[in-house]
């Protein structure tokens, strides 16, 4: 899945212009419950400006605090410029990106701003991908670095009639072999199933039931 296919769009988006001051940024921020926003010249996206990196240049300022809002606007103490990404890039990639912020700005590569990609839908469809919400029967095991191998559990899982929910693969610390952590729904068959995986070659580490 790529970024583009969970951002939202620009129109759906609250966003702060340069040249708004900060008390009305703010407001906004205050209203509509929300943490963050990117800070656009124009259609260009220059950073990003939440409560706390407006409280913070308020305090460095030495101002009165209402004077500071009222004479300051967001292009002025906007920061984050790196909290960006492209839409054509897999939504993978946003989670190192994030840096502890709520949001990331989608941008094209001359800068123009696209909409936004929040941390909480993304953390929703890597809970998607591992089927968290669903109930079933996760089975981890081992496999070695070979050709076929993802064949060969396919030929097994369509013999036992296993209805898979989610499949991921992992590194692990031996280069030569890689962790598999298949979800299936429940059913009669686990044990078979795992006494075949262990027959052809694959070593079964754990079977849980969420």
């Amino acid at each position: 899945m790529f970024v583009k296919s969970i951002m939202v769009s620009p129109h759906k988006c609250f966003v702060a212009d340069k040249d708004d001051i900060l008390t009305n940024i703010l407001r906004t921020l205050s209203e509509k419950d929300i943490q963050a926003m990117p800070v656009l010249d124009g259609e260009r996206f220059i950073g990003m400006i939440s409560k706390e990196l407006l409280y913070q240049a308020c305090f460095e300022s030495n101002q009165q605090k209402d004077i500071f809002l009222e004479t300051t606007t967001a292009g002025e103490i906007c920061g984050y410029k790196d909290l960006s990404i492209k839409e054509n890039e897999v939504f993978e990639r946003t989670l190192p990106v994030f840096k502890g912020f709520p949001i990331l700005a989608v941008t094209n590569d001359s800068g123009q701003f696209l909409g936004i990609v929040t941390r909480f839908d993304v953390l929703e469809q890597f809970e998607s991908a591992f089927g968290v919400k669903r109930k079933g029967v996760r089975i981890a095991f081992t496999s070695e670095e070979s050709a076929g191998r993802i064949e060969r559990l396919g030929d097994i899982l369509k013999t036992y009639h296993e209805n898979v929910i989610s499949l991921a693969t992992f590194d692990e610390t031996d280069k030569l072999a890689r962790r598999i952590v298949l979800k299936v729904d429940p059913n009669d068959n686990i044990e078979k199933f795992a006494q075949k995986l262990e027959k052809t070659g694959f070593r079964v580490l754990d079977i849980h039931k969420d």
